[in-house]
């Protein structure tokens, strides 16, 4: 093992202008007739025998094992036999993989073995992912890299008058018919819509008396394990990151929740503005009838918020621009929009202008980092400074970078330094990605799902703890 290693260090620093023909030397008969290769060649053996064949080779003697186990081996299968990026698997693995509490350093997970990694991995068959959404629900299997549907959220799904069990029931019942999937045969993850958002019992309550229809309905149908994380924890996991504060651009309001290891913190200051998706979009319909542009449905204004709006960085100074631009929408024609298409995103900084009395979306979220900042949770008070955006409407182009310009004029220079803004890393996917992330994890569904057995047991102390 030890003159493996230092084969390995000699052939990882070689320079080109110098480097021989280096053989694999290992004891007499070790690996047959390979022992003469050189260590660049066997290695790209292995490397096109692909990972189920070097498996195989490390039960034939330690020597084989030794070589085929080597963690470089199989972070190139990692990077090159999955779907999710090599950084996501990374972050994943080493801050996902035992659930929670959610692993706070890098360390704590230092003696894994990769080979091991992928194989578990592998047998991971897969699950069920349904994103509960706040406008519009996406739902798709968790080896897909995209949602394969999309339907309305369970919160408007059905007659909103039914008992919660049944519109949930039917909802549930609905998306398992379109995948063609029996819910008895895979664990589901599911993405909870942000609702009751303050620390207060009352909220508490609905947030319990939700999430305990979500897993009784479920079990009910025979699933064998169930995950339920909000979405904003899901969209800052598809982001790598564990700890920030979420910017969650919704269908009827925006939410600023601060997350601190994967857990919100309520008790901090949830903040809470009253506009969302639904207001841009109505702002713009509004917009276009001054303009008498003719469309036929929100669909179309939907689709033209989607392509050809975009937040300025300076109002004032967009406002004297040339800004004209059209886009195809299928089956209406071509339409072209002016400075339509950023006085629509500005809504969300100026309120008012939509007609709409709320704070700007800046304030809210400096008020968030005043909360943070004032409670003193860690002795690094940098986690509250990387700000994620999530939600369809957070995809806005130049929505990053003008919330970072408003934030730099609102905080005092201490507090804006380091001051980081992400957008939607996935689109307004982010959170089913998230839930794919957790989905395909090695140690998925033991450490991340609850089944029937424990929800019975014991779910009223399970469901708080974990939500």
């Amino acid at each position: 093992m030890a003159l493996l290693r230092k084969i390995w260090e000699s052939i990882s620093t070689r320079s080109s202008s110098n480097s021989g023909r280096h053989q694999l030397v290992l004891p007499e008969s070790s690996t047959g007739a390979f022992d003469q290769l050189p260590i660049d060649v066997f290695m790209s053996i292995l490397v096109c025998l692909g990972p189920k064949e070097c498996a195989r080779l490390s039960l034939v003697c330690r020597s084989w094992k030794s070589i085929v186990s080597d963690d470089r081996l199989w972070v190139f299968f990692l990077q090159n036999h999955q779907q999710e990026s090599w950084e996501s698997i990374l972050f994943a693995e080493t801050r996902l993989r035992l659930g929670h509490p959610l692993q706070t350093s890098y360390n704590q997970m230092c003696h894994l073995s990769y080979m091991h990694i992928y194989g578990q991995r592998e047998q991971v068959t897969g699950s069920v992912i349904i994103d509960g959404g706040s406008g519009y629900c996406k739902f798709g299997w968790s080896k897909y890299s995209c949602p394969s549907g999309h339907l309305a959220t369970f919160l408007e799904f059905g007659n909103v008058e039914s008992p919660m069990y049944s519109r949930l029931r039917h909802f549930f019942t609905t998306i398992y018919g379109r995948m063609q999937v029996k819910p008895s045969a895979h664990p589901v993850v599911v993405s909870v819509p942000i609702c009751h958002y303050d620390d207060s019992e009352s909220a508490k309550a609905s947030r319990r008396q939700l999430k305990e229809a979500l897993y009784s309905v479920l079990f009910d149908m025979n699933v064998p394990a169930v995950c339920a994380i909000n979405q904003a924890t899901l969209a800052l996991y598809a982001a790598r990151r564990t700890s920030a504060i979420v910017v969650n651009i919704g269908f009827h309001v925006t939410s600023v929740l601060p997350i601190l290891h994967g857990k919100v913190m309520r008790k901090v200051g949830v903040e809470v503005v009253g506009l969302g998706a639904l207001n841009l979009t109505g702002f713009l319909r509004e917009l276009m009838q001054r303009k008498n542009i003719d469309f036929e449905s929100l669909y179309t204004i939907r689709t033209l918020k989607e392509n050809l709006c975009y937040v300025a960085s300076d109002y004032e100074a967009e406002l004297s621009k040339d800004t004209v631009a059209s886009f195809e929408v299928s089956g209406e024609g071509r339409f072209t929009l002016s400075e339509e298409r950023f006085q629509t995103g500005e809504v969300l900084f100026q309120p008012r202008i939509a007609g709409v009395r709320a704070m700007g979306l800046h304030q809210a979220v400096a008020l968030c980092i005043d909360h943070c900042d004032a409670a003193e949770l860690t002795g690094d008070n940098d986690w509250f400074k990387t700000i994620i955006l999530a939600g369809g409407s957070a995809c806005l182009p130049g929505l990053a970078e003008r919330l970072e310009i408003e934030l730099c004029g609102l905080l005092s220079p201490s507090m804006f330094k380091g001051i980081k803004v992400v957008s939607p890393p996935y689109g307004a996917n982010s959170a089913w990605f998230g839930a794919k992330l957790i989905s395909n994890l090695s140690t998925f569904p033991e450490t991340w799902c609850m089944t029937k057995k424990q929800f019975r047991r014991n779910s009223r102390r399970n469901l708080i703890s974990s939500w």
